[in-house]
């Protein structure tokens, strides 16, 4: 059918043309870096190396303290003196030694189980523990249980001396009911004397005066004859007054006979043999072999020593107890020899391997420095330096996991359009594809990935061209259609 030519078409009459669309034009900003980007690759491993750097810090030993408390012995005893050789030592490497007098290694003892003594180390001879359950009015602290307390090693000998006046005596039980010095209360010595006198059927209460006398005042008391035997160790007493007494007339020097049964009813001492002739050869004295027992004086500190302290200190044991003499070899001591105190972990390494590679080699306050230095280090050299090579790859997969999102939309349009939608499904797409357009357009990327952001406008401008073609054939085929029928 013609129609008239003033007659206008209906709207019905021809099919609408392909509606033009304005797309926004680009915007996107091309940056030597995305920070953004960067940073939230980056920001995970610099967490990482932060906790690990915190933890580093919370674990690492703090630097050593530069001040010391030792509680020794009585003024002059071989304790006191041996703590008098460590404060000079330890002087050398800038560390000062606070020597505190005591009555002996069981008020050692109590002071280092006592928080509020602030006492660091001490001098203990072997069997405290097991000798003080017996000593009347010893401290309730004074257990079997030393959790926070360590042995950095046993130092020395430490034997005892019985002097007594009269006949020749072969066992200790023969002193009942006589008047023995066992020296003063808090001593070694008097925690010992009570425990082998007590095996010895001799106890406080009994018959016998046991009497609190030590060091010169045991000495004279003895010389003069107010008392019959005296209990004597380098605890509480002075070497030269022991030696005095050895040289008195009339007095003698008890020789334990039954030593072997002694170490092994008490197993912290050791049998010691006094060769005869060891004191003066010209004049053999003695004059025959004596046999001794004897404790081993550890050298006791709390827990939490510094490990470099602990090593300072067993370094000053070496020094001064290394040498040989009556009793010992040479650098037989100090021995990792545990009684009732476990051996420190700190001291074990340094009986094992010595001093650290780094105190062995450089001063010792540039070498504890230099040790926490490195224990900051790690955490940077496990952590943050392989997180630096991981950046880039991380860096990259975050940029280009934008791009790939961009392609999964474009692919699920893609993927429709073949479905042969109608129109209205089609200009739905159209619109879809705008905004993934638009979105594009407002992107900010790097400079690096220019290329790869314009084959993605490229394939954009690909299924739009698609989309509108398959469009415009649409329109064309409806267009025939309305054109038959009329």
């Amino acid at each position: 059918m013609i129609q008239p030519p003033d007659q206008k078409p209906s709207p019905s009459d021809n099919p609408q043309k392909p509606r033009a669309r304005r797309i926004a034009p680009s915007m996107t900003r091309f940056v030597a870096i995305s920070w953004r980007d960067l940073a939230i690759s980056f920001g995970p491993i610099l967490l990482i190396s932060a906790a690990a750097i915190y933890l580093a810090v919370r674990l690492i030993q703090p630097a050593p303290p530069n001040t010391l408390t030792i509680s020794a012995g009585t003024k002059g005893s071989s304790f006191w003196n041996n703590a008098q050789q460590y404060k000079k030592i330890l002087a050398r490497n800038g560390i000062t030694l606070n020597v505190l007098e005591s009555q002996g290694s069981l008020d050692n003892l109590q002071k280092l189980e006592d928080p509020n003594a602030k006492v660091d180390v001490g001098f203990v001879q072997g069997g405290m523990s097991a000798a003080a359950a017996i000593v009347p009015g010893s401290a309730p602290a004074t257990s079997d249980k030393h959790d926070d307390l360590v042995s950095l090693g046993s130092v020395a000998y430490v034997p005892l001396a019985v002097f007594y006046r009269g006949p020749v005596l072969t066992r200790l039980s023969e002193l009942k009911g006589k008047r023995l010095a066992i020296s003063t209360e808090g001593s070694g010595t008097r925690a010992l004397a009570l425990a082998i006198l007590k095996a010895n059927g001799i106890e406080p209460g009994g018959n016998t005066e046991l009497l609190p006398l030590a060091g010169d005042a045991a000495a004279d008391a003895l010389s003069n004859g107010s008392i019959d035997a005296a209990f004597l160790t380098g605890d509480s007493a002075q070497p030269p007054t022991m030696g005095k007494l050895y040289r008195t007339p009339d007095i003698r020097f008890f020789d334990f006979t039954q030593a072997d049964a002694y170490a092994r009813r008490f197993p912290y001492l050791t049998v010691l043999n006094l060769p005869m002739g060891a004191f003066d050869l010209a004049k053999n004295l003695p004059e025959h072999r004596i046999r001794l027992i004897a404790p081993t004086a550890e050298l006791i500190a709390r827990e939490g020593l510094h490990p470099a302290l602990s090593d300072l200190l067993i370094e000053a044991a070496k020094e001064v107890h290394g040498r040989a003499n009556l009793m010992q070899s040479a650098n037989e001591f100090p021995a990792p020899l545990a009684h009732e105190f476990r051996i420190s972990d700190d001291a074990e390494r340094y009986y094992k391997s010595g001093k650290g590679f780094l105190y062995r080699t450089l001063p010792f306050w540039i070498a504890s420095l230099a040790d926490r230095v490195i224990v900051l280090l790690v955490p940077i050299i496990v952590v943050l330096i392989p997180g630096f090579r991981l950046v880039p790859g991380l860096y990259r997969w975050r940029v280009r996991s934008r791009i790939y999102k961009i392609y999964g939309a474009l692919i699920a349009i893609e993927r429709e359009a073949m479905t042969d939608p109608d129109t209205a499904q089609r200009e739905a797409l159209i619109d879809r594809l705008d905004d993934i357009e638009a979105k594009v357009n407002q992107m900010k990327m790097p400079l690096a990935y220019a290329d790869q952001f314009y084959v993605l406008r490229e394939h954009i401008g690909f299924v739009r061209q698609r989309l509108t073609l398959a469009q415009s054939v649409a329109l064309d085929a409806q267009a025939d259609s309305i054109q038959h029928t009329t």
